[in-house]
């Protein structure tokens, strides 16, 4: 799924935030920054679902 989020997070940006950690204000950042372009967009996708799945990982660790 990870794989799936990250083509989409490239791709449209939008999207892959949204799968990643819903609708809130990352969503409404990306968004923006997409409209801005899709560099930007791009960009901010591929961070947010990295921490995402770091934050994952470290909790699993933890537990």
């Amino acid at each position: 799924m990870k794989i799936v989020r990250l083509l989409l997070g490239l791709l449209v940006p939008p999207v892959g935030v949204f799968l990643t950690v819903g609708v809130g204000p990352t969503l409404l950042i990306n968004i923006l920054l997409t409209l801005l372009g899709w560099l930007p967009g791009s960009i901010h996708a591929v961070w947010v679902i990295a921490k995402h799945e770091e934050e994952m990982n470290k909790e699993r660790r933890i537990s």
